[in-house]
């Protein structure tokens, strides 16, 4: 293979993985790669461990067992400070938004600025009202608190907030739950818009097939403690696995993969 094809670097590898809470084992053995510059979902039935997965990569929760490397550093037993260092390199949009409610979109974005540089308050508050114009918003979103918000705005929020650092890497964790089908479809294109512009790296958890099927490069399926099928869509919903067939072969899922296929 020439340098024009080789596959990009590997941002997240994950080798050997386990994870336990107490005796119930939640992931055995577990491989996971994720390349520079995509989209992926983690999906799965419930209890299959995909935000276990999640807050593993992110370092809020520590193995049993295994590798994790991020952008190619051992987190598995990192020290406080380098986990410091590193959690400036990516960003979190919780499921909820997780926004301080007492704080203004603008301060709220600021909060990891402040945090993690020694910027004047006046050049934060301007590069905070610039992600928040990436996310989408209008210009007057700024000055509002997360109660005075619609769904789709919180979302946008959260999102800028996640953005405030530059990352290179994005974690989102339901970025579309509760969202109306307009809401949900213009912050898939958001994400999607967002991706290419900034090459950023872009990690899910979604139950959204929607989602799965119009923003995603590549989608990992959890089942039986480990990832059991990894690829784009329209080959993972070909797979003959009796767990991967059964999530998408139910009428939502259906549903889904035919209005894609009228789309195209």
């Amino acid at each position: 293979m020439n340098a024009a094809t080789d596959p990009a670097p590997c941002v997240i590898a994950v080798r050997g993985l386990w994870t336990r809470f107490g005796t119930t084992v939640i992931h055995e053995n577990l491989d996971l790669d994720i390349r520079r510059g995509e989209v992926v979902a983690l999906v799965g039935g419930s209890g299959s461990g995909k935000t276990t997965l999640l807050r593993a990569i992110i370092m809020l929760l520590q193995p049993a067992a295994g590798s994790i490397q991020l952008f190619g550093q051992e987190i598995v037993g990192i020290g406080e400070r380098a986990a410091f260092r590193l959690r400036r390199r990516f960003g979190m949009l919780f499921q909820q938004g997780a926004l301080f409610s007492s704080l203004t979109v603008r301060e709220n974005v600021a909060v990891p600025l402040r945090e993690h540089t020694p910027l004047p308050a006046r050049q934060i508050a301007e590069i905070a009202d610039l992600k928040i114009a990436l996310a989408g918003l209008p210009a007057d979103a700024g000055d509002k608190l997360p109660r005075e918000l619609s769904g789709g705005m919180l979302k946008r929020a959260a999102l800028a907030r996640a953005l405030a650092l530059d990352p290179a890497l994005l974690f989102l964790d339901e970025p579309t739950a509760g969202l109306d089908p307009v809401s949900a479809g213009a912050f898939d294109e958001l994400v999607v818009q967002l991706k290419e512009s900034l090459g950023l790296t872009v990690v899910m958890v979604t139950h959204d097939l929607d989602t799965l099927w119009q923003a995603t490069d590549r989608v990992a399926f959890l089942g039986e403690k480990r990832v059991i099928g990894y690829a784009p869509m329209r080959e993972l919903t070909q797979a003959e696995h009796p767990l991967i067939r059964a999530y998408f072969e139910g009428p939502r899922g259906r549903a889904a993969r035919e209005q894609v296929c009228r789309a195209r």
